[in-house]
């Protein structure tokens, strides 16, 4: 990944953070579930096992949070952790761990950093018929909208559930290994997952380019569009091979 990494700095200019140190640092932040980048420098300020991790020696200084997060964003606009993902696969296939046969798509929700209480009426909601729901249903989403983070949506599983602000993440594993073959986040909504599924099978066959994918899990409660979709791209779902 050396030639795609070093197109995204410049060659002039203080040094900056080593892009390994950056994917290394947010890899522990998934691990350890550490809520803020505040939170992952003064960690790495005393914990010997991130220093080691990361990279820095135990008289380095830490970053500022700031700074972190800067350089963080460099990597994500260059989609730096998609194609870690991608390179991962390269070398699980060439050493025969890669199962092209059977795949699961799970989802999680994530909550966002916003309260309840920071949703607020919007000044401009859809009229009636030109919402985002079904048929132009007006949702709660286009009628609310948090000051803090206005792509958070409350969200609920069940009706028992308590509506909270959160994103939904997703993510595409092949069974045979339990490998976690491509993953993405969005905003959260009940056809969330169905997309998000589609989206990943469709990345993994253009990219990836794998070999004999003919089948795939059949998603709950898929839509007609997507099931034809899934048809179109020559996978057969588990279901219809079950008959």
């Amino acid at each position: 990944m050396d030639g795609e990494l070093e197109k995204l700095y410049s060659d002039t200019g203080r040094p900056s953070i080593a892009p390994e140190r950056l994917l290394r640092a947010t890899l522990l932040m998934i691990l350890y579930s550490i809520r803020s980048e505040r939170q992952l420098m003064e960690q790495m300020d005393y914990n010997l096992l991130f220093r080691w991790f990361v990279g820095l020696e135990m008289d380095d200084p830490v970053w500022d949070a700031t700074v972190f997060t800067k350089n963080r964003e460099r990597l994500i606009e260059g989609a730096a952790s998609q194609k870690l993902l991608e390179s991962v696969l390269v070398e699980a296939r060439e050493h025969d761990l890669l199962s092209e046969e059977h795949f699961t798509v799970d989802g999680t929700r994530i909550q966002a950093w916003a309260a309840a209480r920071s949703f607020k009426e919007k000044s401009d909601p859809p009229a009636a018929g030109l919402g985002s729901g079904s048929g132009g249903a007006v949702l709660l989403r286009d009628k609310v909208e948090s000051t803090t983070d206005p792509d958070a949506r409350l969200f609920k599983k069940t009706t028992a559930d308590k509506a909270v602000p959160r994103y939904q993440g997703h993510a595409l594993i092949e069974n045979r290994n339990g490998l976690v073959v491509a993953a993405e986040a969005s905003l959260a909504a009940t056809i969330a997952e169905r997309e998000a599924a589609l989206r990943m099978l469709e990345r993994l066959l253009r990219q990836v380019k794998l070999r004999g994918l003919d089948r795939v899990d059949w998603f709950y409660r898929l839509t007609m569009v997507a099931h034809n979709l899934v048809r179109m791209r020559g996978l057969i779902p588990i279901e219809a091979m079950a008959q």
